[in-house]
């Protein structure tokens, strides 16, 4: 159930309604906009009934939400979420470029792509320091030291980083030193990790799972903030489908369809989509016409022997050519770059 409030209903009047909501034995949500304040009910208001409040002169009415998820749901929160990654925004007009390494290898191969990436325009660097891996054989990254090697190059571009969280035994690590908590495509429903982020500082990453349906992503969504964290971004990633030419199928309609059904920022991977970098130009066009938030896009200076992904990394140059174009495109369709 959703309170929307008359406009500029002052603070002591809001406490009112939301004291009487209260009594009913709701926990609310407040969400105070430009224009309006809205207060979400949350609990069972299966047996309430819903003219009780709109007798109170404050209320200007009373909506009931269908959808399982009450935060993430964009009738709580009509404006769009902007989540600040250690002073970058995301959402809100603003075009997050996410850039960097499917995996780290060194210090020198890091730090290269890291300053190319930077002056191409990308704001946030990515690297695998843990790799899930559907082969036990193939390349699993180099764990913690990984991690410290993004810290110094953090440290020298000024780059916030983003990189995968797999287990929860490190997640006080990652919490003291990760930008953007990425939770990957297989942890999507892992509900206890999610549980767990939610009582973290670090603003989430949650990538799409390979046969999630909107709802059950937007639900992991409302796992993380329901515990507490509601600083979450939502990463489509491309979906298993019946095709077995490109690595996945990147679902272009899930930018539109979340941004008319949460106010989460919403983002693209196009390197994981695809699987080929000659898809990646195309697909990250795409993605930011349709509304995206932001791209993820793997870079490598040397992909032919990169240790992980190498076949859907884009080299600097092209990937420099191509946020040029970008660029034009986010303009026309009103993002900040």
């Amino acid at each position: 159930m959703i309170i929307v409030l008359k406009p500029r209903t002052k603070a002591d009047d809001v406490a009112r309604v939301e004291q009487l909501i209260k009594r009913r034995g709701l926990d609310t949500h407040i969400v105070v906009g430009q224009e309006m304040t809205i207060i979400g009910c949350i609990g069972d208001t299966t047996k309430i009934d819903s003219k009780l409040f709109e007798v109170d002169p404050s209320v200007d009415k009373v909506m009931h939400v269908q959808e399982p998820y009450k935060l993430a749901n964009r009738a709580f929160h009509p404006e769009d979420s902007v989540v600040d990654v250690s002073g970058v925004k995301v959402g809100g007009g603003n075009l997050a470029l996410i850039a960097g390494p499917c995996s780290v290898e060194s210090v020198d191969q890091v730090m290269e792509i890291a300053r190319s990436v930077k002056a191409s325009g990308a704001n946030l660097l990515r690297g695998g320091a843990f790799k899930p891996r559907t082969s036990p054989y193939s390349f699993q990254g180099l764990g913690l030291e990984g991690l410290d090697i993004l810290c110094k190059v953090r440290e020298a571009t000024g780059l916030p980083i983003v990189t995968e969280l797999m287990s929860s035994e490190y997640l006080d690590i990652f919490n003291e030193k990760v930008d953007l908590i990425q939770i990957g495509a297989r942890n999507m429903q892992n509900f206890d990790l999610l549980k767990q982020l939610g009582q973290v500082e670090r603003p989430i990453l949650l990538k799409r799972g390979l046969n999630a349906t909107y709802e059950e992503w937007i639900m992991s969504a409302e796992y993380i903030m329901a515990s507490g964290n509601e600083n979450v971004i939502l990463c489509e990633r491309g979906i298993r489908t019946f095709e077995t030419y490109t690595r996945n199928t990147l679902d272009l309609q899930s930018i539109p369809v979340l941004r008319r059904l949460t106010h989460l920022p919403v983002i693209v991977d196009p390197s994981h989509a695809g699987g080929k970098w000659w898809l990646v130009d195309s697909m990250a066009k795409a993605s930011v016409a349709a509304g995206a938030d932001g791209l993820m896009i793997e870079v490598h200076n040397n992909p032919e022997f990169a240790l992980c992904d190498g076949a859907q990394s884009l080299k600097p140059k092209k990937y420099d050519e191509l946020i040029q174009e970008v660029a034009q495109i986010a303009k026309v369709v009103g993002k900040n770059v």
